[in-house]
């Protein structure tokens, strides 16, 4: 019998960035207990979004916590997405990670800078920075469900494109009720903006997600 090569990856290092991150919640929900209450039901009820949409929403620390907790959850569940479908090396999968944490912070802070920018020069500032703190809450929110993805394709079922299909799902879900509500919470307001909505769309939202699947693709 010839003998067996096997690569055994450690957890260790995975186990301690989801603990890290799963603190970075609880501490946020020991801070601030009733703004997590708010936030644990944003889907259905958008009591969060109207008490905590103003002046200076984006520096809180609750939404900073929240914001953290997404940044490395969302980067895990994209390095398992890329490890699951064989698009990454299997080799040095911490640096791998790294990677793409540093790139989804970088790209997270560069889209909020252009957003603002764009809406001082176009003086509509109060609506996009709701629009943005919205959609940002919205995404911190799909980051619980993203957590619970991790876990299981870390701890349970490897590699289950059953349970990424299953996650992308929920968060598309969650995120087009955020969109939905926003919508109907600024039916009113919106139109003299309507054409740079549209902008906005296609540049901030639509492009990242053509680029990004046309690398996946090819």
């Amino acid at each position: 019998m010839e003998p067996i090569e096997k690569t055994i990856v450690s957890l260790d290092w995975m186990t301690i960035m989801l603990f890290t991150s799963l603190v970075v919640l609880a501490l946020g929900k020991y801070l601030f207990h009733k703004k997590f209450l708010n936030f644990i039901i944003l889907p259905f009820n958008d009591k969060y979004i109207l008490l905590h949409n103003k002046k200076r929403q984006f520096s809180h620390w609750f939404h900073l916590l929240l914001t953290l907790f997404q940044l490395v959850n969302l980067s895990f569940f994209i390095f398992l997405i890329l490890h699951s479908f064989d698009l990454v090396s299997q080799d040095s999968t911490l640096t791998n990670y790294l990677i793409i944490l540093g790139f989804l912070a970088l790209f997270e802070l560069v889209k909020f800078l252009i957003q603002m920018f764009t809406a001082f020069v176009f003086n509509n500032l109060s609506l996009i920075s709701s629009f943005v703190f919205s959609k940002i809450s919205y995404l911190n929110y799909s980051s619980i469900i993203i957590c619970v993805a991790n876990i299981l394709l870390i701890y349970i079922s490897n590699d289950s494109k059953t349970i990424i299909y299953t996650a992308l799902a929920l968060i598309f879900l969650i995120n087009g009720i955020g969109l939905t509500k926003l919508l109907k919470n600024h039916q009113k307001t919106l139109p003299p903006y309507f054409l740079y909505f549209i902008l906005y769309l296609c540049a901030l939202e639509i492009a990242p997600l053509v680029l990004i699947g046309s690398y996946l693709k090819g």
